[in-house]
């Protein structure tokens, strides 16, 4: 079965460029300004989908992790539910930044942390449905969003292959349209424990879905590499300002960073090329002047026999290439020639007279 997911006019698959999502999550810090300047910053550094984190908080948290009182420099409220609930967009903001992206044309999704959340982003319509890493054990909540029938893309953090394979096992009983992200949940991730080498793994034991990186990791050069393993969905997340309150910002790309990524990933996709060997046009010159030809190392007689002695490999390489030594050694002369003069077969007396006489 052909790895192929379609997310809004996007297909994605193993021959494809690598679809590149720009994770907001609550990087907007609760204004919708902030988060269409977010999204418009990330179409323009060539991001192919733009992506919140939608939380039904009463429902998602015990009473005790709601009302847990939250005092640090990131906190936009006094409590950990009055922090999330600062954060949260509702329906409006959903529909209109929708609209903003049609605009825009750029994909816009959420990740559903909950069943209300699900729910509510079905109502939207949405194209897609990323489920987190925290996530990845829930199988009520992986079975409800399969049943709806979206592209599903589900990160790996923190779990083993054993949880992976639950999860897609899960999935693909109601939903055949399913990415899975090699992810490390740490914020942010040292690059010793990427363990990029999981996309591999994840492509021979997932043969009929997507794979792709999550990566929380500081630059953008592992992008790179995740794409030759064989990632063709790459999630980063994104801010306009590394310095804002917030703790997903000082891990997210900045525009510029966004930008040369997604330039790296559209290079990296054109130099794979497509494993055929082949000699360019671009190569005939500087082949030809480094490259090297059969001469005579001295001045010869005609009739002479040639041995290795006799001959040279000189640059430029426009005769007889040095390949064909073998059979030019232990044939005689039908001319002079003079030191630095290009041996041709034409000034070689022929194999079947040699052996006659």
């Amino acid at each position: 079965m052909a790895r192929v997911l379609t997310i809004g006019s996007h297909t994605i698959s193993d021959d494809t460029a690598c679809y590149v999502i720009a994770e907001v999550g609550h990087n907007h810090q609760g204004k919708l300004k902030t988060c269409m300047d977010l999204f418009k910053a990330a179409k323009e550094s060539g991001a192919h989908a733009v992506k919140l984190q939608k939380r039904h908080n009463r429902s998602l948290y015990t009473k005790a992790m709601y009302d847990r009182p939250y005092d640090n420099e990131n906190s936009y409220g006094a409590t950990y539910g009055e922090h999330r609930e600062a954060l949260e967009f509702g329906e409006m903001e959903y529909r209109e930044l929708q609209q903003y992206c049609t605009a825009l044309d750029v994909d816009f999704f959420a990740t559903a942390f909950d069943f209300h959340s699900a729910d509510f982003l079905h109502k939207l319509d949405m194209p897609a449905y990323k489920i987190a890493s925290g996530d990845l054990r829930n199988i009520p909540l992986l079975r409800h969003v399969a049943q709806i029938g979206k592209p599903m893309i589900v990160s790996t953090g923190g779990g083993t292959l054993e949880d992976v394979r639950r999860a897609y096992e899960t999935v693909m009983q109601y939903n055949q349209q399913l990415a899975i992200l090699q992810c490390t949940a740490g914020y942010p991730c040292e690059y010793e424990l990427l363990d990029l080498k999981v996309i591999t793994t994840y492509r021979e034991a997932f043969p009929s879905a997507v794979i792709g990186f999550s990566g929380h990791d500081n630059g953008i050069a592992m992008a790179v590499a995740a794409f030759v393993l064989g990632s063709r969905i790459l999630e980063k997340h994104f801010t306009l300002n590394r310095a804002w309150k917030g703790t997903d910002h000082a891990f997210s790309l900045e525009p510029v960073g966004l930008r040369k990524m997604v330039r790296d990933l559209d290079r990296t996709m054109v130099a794979l090329g497509d494993g055929q060997k082949k000699v360019h046009p671009s190569e005939t010159s500087p082949i030809m002047k480094m490259g090297k030809k059969i001469v005579a190392a001295r001045a010869l007689p005609s009739g002479h026999l040639l041995g290795f002695e006799d001959l040279a490999l000189k640059s430029p390489g426009d005769g007889l290439q040095p390949y064909e030594m073998d059979n030019v050694i232990g044939r005689s002369l039908i001319q002079p020639v003079s030191e630095d003069d290009e041996i041709t077969f034409q000034m070689l007396k022929p194999t079947s007279e040699l052996a006659r006489l």
